[in-house]
């Protein structure tokens, strides 16, 4: 009797209807995205974004398994051309939004991105986006990296961005920005990297940014004055500095660098004095101090006759191996 009874249990719940794969993703999730798909002009690139299939399990999307509410869209890589649809913003549980390496990709970052207040990654990267960095992106206070890097993005940092109190890194490169780097960067409270390279920025590094722990710095190729020696000192955990190419101007000699530094390039600009010999108790990957003004004999030990000729040329008066020898005084 007890069999019959499990039996005829199992077939009773072998007959019930199961809910659909496509119950899966929320509705007013998979309406945004249809919506997203529209203004991008309908691109082969997201052919798999039809009603007969689950948005969870659309390329480019990813759904929280719990809720089936999409937490990312990382649309890369694809022959796709206008610009990024306002509607991202209407998607709110997004953690990650990401558009990548389309070249086609035009006009603003939309102000409706301000809305993502649960947004950790915002990477517009590798596009053909421009004008300004909208100062709303302030409103993201759990985003913890940002990169809008090779784009055509104009106009100033802005400062409001200081107030995102779990940015951990953030990538302005390869842009056409302008002005100067903000005082505000300097109250940054989890900064870690920072990335400003191949712009045309102006103006002294502020003082403040000393007061970081940053491992990565790179302010290379803009045009940048004063002195940067506060970003270094014994209880610093820089790992890797690109300051190449600016009009920095203080005394080496006086620096203290910490042993966290793995890289370090300071060509191209017109910083003075010598090596210092702490220099030598560093594990250096890289060292470049090219195209100065300085001086004296490079200092022995550690790693700085590994590296080549040109790492010190165009110096004021720098000998030593692996340079050649200074001259005796008479």
């Amino acid at each position: 009797m007890k069999k019959t009874i499990f039996i005829i249990s199992i077939i009773i719940l072998l007959s019930l209807p199961t809910p659909s794969l496509s119950q899966r993703c929320n509705k007013n999730d998979e309406k945004v995205l249809f919506q997203i798909k529209k203004s991008l002009g309908n691109p082969y690139h997201l052919t798999s974004w039809k009603k007969e299939e689950d948005c969870c399990t659309w390329y480019c999307v990813k759904c929280d398994q719990k809720t089936g509410r999409i937490n990312e869209l990382n649309i890369f890589s694809g022959n796709i051309s206008g610009q990024i649809p306002p509607e991202v913003g209407n998607l709110p549980y997004l953690t990650m939004l990401d558009f990548h390496k389309l070249t086609n990709l035009t006009g603003q970052i939309p102000s409706s991105i301000s809305k993502l207040t649960h947004l950790t990654y915002l990477i517009l990267s590798w596009n053909d986006l421009s004008g300004p960095i909208p100062s709303s992106l302030n409103q993201l206070k759990n985003l913890k990296y940002l990169e809008l890097s090779y784009n055509k993005l104009t106009g100033s940092i802005p400062p409001e961005l200081a107030t995102l109190p779990k940015l951990t890194e953030i990538n302005l490169s390869r842009n056409k920005l302008t002005g100067v780097i903000p005082e505000s960067f300097g109250k940054f409270k989890s900064l870690e990297s920072i990335h400003l390279s191949h712009n045309q920025l102006t103006g002294p590094v502020p003082k403040a940014l000393g007061f970081l722990n940053l491992s990565t710095v790179d302010f290379s190729r803009n045009q940048l004055t004063g002195d940067l020696s506060m970003l270094f000192g014994k209880n610093k955990m820089i790992q890797f500095a690109y300051l190449s190419r600016n009009g920095f101007q203080f005394d080496l000699s006086k620096v203290v660098f910490p042993g966290s530094l793995e890289l370090l390039d300071l060509s191209h600009n017109k910083i003075y004095g010598s090596l210092p010999a702490t220099l030598t108790g560093l594990r250096l990957q890289r060292l470049d101090v090219s195209y100065n003004t300085l001086c004296g004999k490079i200092p022995q030990g550690g790693d700085l006759q590994k590296f080549e000729t040109t790492s010190y040329m165009h110096n004021r008066c720098l000998c030593g191996s692996p340079l050649p020898a200074c001259a005796k005084r008479s």
